[in-house]
């Protein structure tokens, strides 16, 4: 083994035990930023402990000159304690320039040490923040995953089926109705399923009593009801961006659709679409909120999932939800880190997962330098 891939072995495996053994609160004292927190430390005392020399040569040096005095008014008598005067002063003289020398160099050596510190951490906490994105944005795709096995699967269900196969039979819309009632008591991250009929029109809803506006209404203009009408099997799905419902109460849904299809077969003839409207807010915060660091990292952080072009979907501060543009500098490819100014930013792209390929979103972390950091820096 080289000494280079030695060297890089080593940090790998530092790297691997400062993460691995820092269990969240467990040992703060195994935190990576003690590295600065300890060069700061040994260059106070490195300086003060250089000063204490100073100070004592300088007494050591008065004494010496003293001496000389009281050695020249001794006369001939004073001569040999003059000669060990003149040699203590020497050797005064030549600790000042070790001192000196010594300040220079740890100096120097502390600066260096500091800044590369500096640099591992900012890697460190670069990569350990694209992770903890990844981590996020896996975690959205895979509840997301679900969305779309779910609209697949209740758009074959009997009763939707025979909604729209028996036309305007009002027992059938209100038995399915009911239908969807029962499945959205079971699957509490909905609110609401809507049963539409070729033309765009809502014949049935999952809960007529919360959203009384939504039967009889037109959605034939929406993104979802054209797709999900579109699609070629019953194997394909519609799932869109984050939009607000205004008759939703105006709540951030995600809406998953497909064709409800003759006989619930997959090839079957298209007779409307169902289309089923996720609960982002309660969902997306849960992710952003469980993002795992430290309640010092917390305090310094801020957890954001994104759409495609940067708006804000979610953030762990609560702020710019479906309003704010995260300018995010993705250089580095699907998953990366950069400094910006006192804050790194870690980010990663959605991998998508199954048959669910993503949205083009992202994971995102920014976090700000902690006290040591900035203190280090600003020296």
């Amino acid at each position: 083994m080289t000494g280079a891939s030695s060297c890089c072995s080593r940090i790998d495996s530092a790297k691997s035990f400062l993460w691995g053994a820092l269990s969240m609160e467990q040992d703060a004292s195994l935190r990576p930023e003690r590295i600065l927190d300890l060069s700061e430390r040994l260059s106070s005392v490195a300086g003060a402990k250089i000063g204490e020399i100073a100070r004592v040569n300088r007494a050591a040096k008065m004494l010496a000159i003293n001496a000389l005095i009281v050695a020249a008014r001794a006369g001939e008598a004073g001569k040999g304690f003059a000669i060990v005067a003149e040699e203590f002063k020497k050797i005064s003289t030549e600790i000042d320039a070790v001192a000196a020398a010594l300040e220079s160099q740890v100096r120097s050596d502390l600066d260096e040490l500091s800044a590369i510190g500096g640099a591992i951490l900012g890697h460190m906490r670069g990569q350990r923040l694209a992770d903890l994105a990844l981590n996020a944005i896996e975690i959205v795709d895979r509840n997301l995953y679900e969305r779309t096995c779910d609209v697949r699967w209740w758009a074959t269900d009997s009763a939707v089926v025979a909604c729209l196969a028996q036309g305007d039979d009002p027992t059938a819309r209100r038995y399915a109705s009911e239908r969807l009632g029962v499945i959205l008591d079971a699957y509490t991250v909905y609110l609401d399923l809507w049963i539409c009929d070729a033309q765009g029109r809502v014949i049935a809803n999952g809960r007529p009593g919360r959203y009384p506006n939504v039967v009889g209404r037109s959605v034939a203009d929406a993104r979802w009801f054209q797709e999900g009408l579109r699609t070629a099997t019953g194997d394909e799905f519609v799932a869109c961006d984050i939009e607000r419902c205004a008759v939703l109460g105006d709540a951030p849904v995600a809406t998953y659709a497909t064709a409800i299809r003759a006989g619930g077969e997959v090839t079957g003839k298209p007779l409307g679409v169902l289309g089923v409207h996720f609960d982002w807010r309660p969902q997306a915060q849960a992710v952003v909120d469980g993002v795992r660091l430290t309640s010092e990292e917390r305090e310094r952080s801020r957890v954001m999932l994104l759409d495609q072009r940067g708006r804000v979907l979610a953030a762990s501060d609560g702020q710019g939800v479906l309003t704010e543009t995260f300018v995010l500098d993705t250089s580095a490819g699907p998953m990366g880190s950069y400094a910006d100014g006192d804050v790194t930013v870690g980010y990663a792209r959605t991998p998508g997962y199954e048959t669910y390929q993503g949205l083009g979103w992202y994971g995102c972390l920014v976090q700000a330098k902690a006290l040591a950091e900035r203190t280090v820096a600003a020296a």
